[in-house]
């Protein structure tokens, strides 16, 4: 029986043993769990916006359609709702519309129930484009974790991440 392998180094082993070098005294745990969260997402946001700039969009675009297409039909918000749900100004949402409106994905209208407010709505076009988009997006996540872990290592790795997002997101408030 052979022995088990060493776990291969990472980028951020790197940087732990240089502070373990300069900085003894730190417990540098916490930092190698963020720094591995912030790196995966980084390198996974990277590959995401490959995905969908096959397909013509950036991420920004794909989240507005992605908003919309998870409301469910009519597939429609109001442009306050996307601003609150996405966390952008209304200046950035604006100019996200306008380039969508333009490329024929959505189209904004008159909201029948306030005289002053607009709705927006997926086109058959922009509905036909963040399925193939979230298909593909699916794909390249799918592929990074099933090339890393099995299904219940994955899982573990859910379990831990979510707990982990929940406690941070409310001692944070």
């Amino acid at each position: 029986m052979s022995s088990p392998q060493p776990p291969r180094k990472d980028p951020v082993d790197a940087i732990i043993e240089q502070w373990a070098t300069v900085r003894p005294d730190l417990d540098t745990g916490a930092m190698e769990v963020f720094g591995r969260i912030s790196r995966l997402a980084r390198a996974m946001g990277d590959r995401l916006e490959k995905a969908y700039a096959a397909l013509g969009i950036g991420r920004g675009e794909f989240d507005v359609l992605a908003t919309l297409r998870r409301s469910g039909e009519p597939y429609t918000l109001s442009p306050r709702q996307l601003s609150a749900t996405l966390m952008l100004t209304t200046g950035g949402m604006t100019g996200r519309l306008d380039k969508l409106e333009r490329a024929a994905l959505l189209r904004r209208s008159p909201d029948p129930h306030d005289r002053r407010g607009l709705q927006v709505t997926l086109t058959e076009k922009g509905l036909d484009l963040v399925d193939q988009a979230v298909g593909a997006g699916l794909a390249a996540q799918t592929e990074a974790l099933t090339a890393a872990l099995d299904t219940e290592r994955a899982g573990q790795l859910t379990d831990l991440l979510r707990e982990l997002l929940l406690t941070t997101e409310t001692s944070s408030s």
